[in-house]
């Protein structure tokens, strides 16, 4: 069976940026498993990956628009220090967590200023170049079930335990919402 829009698709998966450097990868893990065409995996990706079958592999590059997006300059705010835990030692390149409104998103410390903070909202991908090598090792019809419910079940019947990476989850995706 090929991919197609509503399969259910499991793969194994590194992805690295332009330069070499892996970002994420499935190897020894389970592979990553999703529906396809409901919005669960990036774009450029998803694209990449139509048609192929149990036992293909490739490798897809992926530009930024079709992956996490450019940069957005308003994604970075000046926040007051008061804000951060005053034991909270912070460096410019930490990586936090913040509480947004679809739960929590990483953040990146800009530049430490004497009472402010400059604080970058972008998805670390932001505005970079992905390469993808996958290999495809199980695709199937999604149940009506799993159709419903927007993520797929376990062998066993339903569970909400997903095989995911955030690096590939999109803002939005339906593993996103409560149910």
């Amino acid at each position: 069976m090929d991919i197609k829009e509503k399969s259910v698709v499991k793969m194994h998966y590194k992805g690295t940026l332009s330069d070499g450097t892996v970002f994420d990868s499935s190897e020894g893990k389970e592979p990553l498993e999703f529906i396809y065409g409901v919005g669960m995996i990036i774009p450029g990706l998803e694209k990449g990956i139509l048609g192929l079958k149990v036992g293909d592999k490739k490798k897809i590059e992926v530009a930024s628009d079709e992956a996490y997006g450019p940069l957005n300059d308003q994604a970075v705010q000046v926040v007051p220090k008061s804000q951060f835990p005053a034991d909270l030692k912070l460096e410019k390149g930490m990586q936090l967590m913040a509480q947004g409104p679809q739960g929590a998103i990483p953040v990146v410390i800009a530049d430490v200023m004497e009472e402010e903070i400059k604080v970058d909202f972008n998805h670390p991908l932001a505005g970079k170049d992905l390469v993808f090598e996958v290999e495809v090792t199980d695709v199937r019809e999604a149940t009506k079930e799993e159709l419903e419910h927007g993520h797929v079940h376990g062998a066993d019947g339903h569970h909400h335990e997903h095989a995911h990476s955030d690096a590939e989850m999109p803002e939005g995706s339906k593993d996103d919402k409560k149910e």
